[in-house]
């Protein structure tokens, strides 16, 4: 019986903690974290209020850099053998065949 009035008890209390507030504290600062993070983020708070154009890099720039891109790819597929696959693989099938 003392078994089961303190497990009652136990549960009893547990319930209870559920119950409880948190701390001010941990309420005033809530999201402040994330608030810091999105803040570091911006790089001009006040952006929405210049008339100023964006800075940024050139349409020629930007084709050349895109094209390289695009060609990076190229060249690392042609330089695979055939039937050589791309990327990691992973073989589930029965060990020594």
């Amino acid at each position: 019986m003392r078994t089961f009035a303190n497990f009652a008890v136990s549960v009893l209390l547990l319930g209870l903690s559920g119950c409880m507030s948190t701390s001010p504290a941990w309420d005033a600062r809530f999201g402040e974290a994330a608030r810091v993070a999105n803040a570091q983020q911006v790089i001009n708070p006040m952006a929405s209020q210049s008339a100023d154009m964006v800075s940024g890099v050139d349409g020629k720039a930007a084709q050349g850099a895109m094209t390289g891109y695009a060609k990076s790819f190229a060249r690392a597929e042609s330089g695979k053998q055939s039937g050589e696959q791309s990327g990691a693989s992973i073989s589930f099938g029965t060990a020594g065949q």
